[in-house]
């Protein structure tokens, strides 16, 4: 993906790390990109040091498959917490995985996190998943994944707190978890079965804990859906802090 593009795409959430302004995120980016003229090409790292995530353990970095290139990470305090924090990451290369985005805000099931998730259990699933298909009632921002604008992507009533839910489904990006990829996040089919829950999606924030869903500001949620990139095999890792680590 081009990174100008990405930069582009996350400069107007206020989200370039390290580096102060979209212009100095380009200037490390294109030296990442292009050695000096004249310069051998860097040869890549070792694998350990390409697979090496911030907060993610061993375990779980075996768990994201070889073809993924852009990779978010939700990590949450403890197994019980319903708020947590979301990070971007792609894959250069040259120095393994690079920040795009973040640290920001998100918030998750109400009870918490869980491995074994069973339908209205009220906490959201550990592991990794793909992120395949988008949509929302709001039409397509700019994505490279699959979108699907309906008018049925409307929430109503309210919260775990009493806050309205209005809005929170202007986009979402399903989380590839109990369902068939490939398929607009509002397919209701549940390859595992209904009691294992799904429609487990990224999606905007409401003020509160979710059902099962990641949320996150509607601003971060647009920044990740125009760098979000369907050929880069995006994923998400989620859970609190002691089951990733692992």
């Amino acid at each position: 993906m081009n990174r100008r593009r990405v930069l582009a795409a996350l400069a107007g959430a206020a989200v370039c790390v390290g580096v102060p302004g979209a212009a100095g995120c380009e200037r490390e980016a294109a030296d990442r990109a292009a050695p000096a003229q004249g310069s051998p090409a860097r040869p890549g790292p070792p694998r350990s040091m390409v697979r090496s995530l911030p907060g993610i353990g061993p375990a779980m970095l075996a768990r994201i498959p070889a073809s993924a290139r852009q990779v978010l990470t939700v990590i949450g305090g403890t197994a019980d917490t319903n708020e947590a924090r979301a990070m971007l990451y792609e894959l250069d290369p040259h120095t393994g995985w690079v920040p795009l985005a973040g640290p920001w805000p998100a918030r998750n099931g109400l009870r918490g996190w869980t491995d074994d998730h069973d339908e209205n259990d009220l906490r959201t699933p550990i592991g990794v998943f793909p992120l395949s298909d988008a949509g929302g009632l709001l039409p397509d921002p700019g994505t490279r994944l699959p979108y699907d604008q309906d008018e049925a992507f409307t929430a109503s009533g309210t919260g775990h707190l009493g806050e309205p839910l209005d809005g929170a489904f202007d986009y979402v990006i399903a989380i590839d978890y109990n369902r068939v990829p490939g398929s607009s996040p509002l397919d209701e089919t549940r390859p595992l079965g209904d009691h294992k829950g799904g429609g487990v999606w990224l999606h905007v924030d409401h003020g509160g804990p979710t059902n099962a869903c990641i949320s996150m500001d509607k601003a971060h949620m647009l920044a990740l859906l125009r760098v979000l990139d369907a050929a880069r095999r995006p994923v998400v890792v989620m859970g609190p802090e002691a089951a990733l680590r692992a």
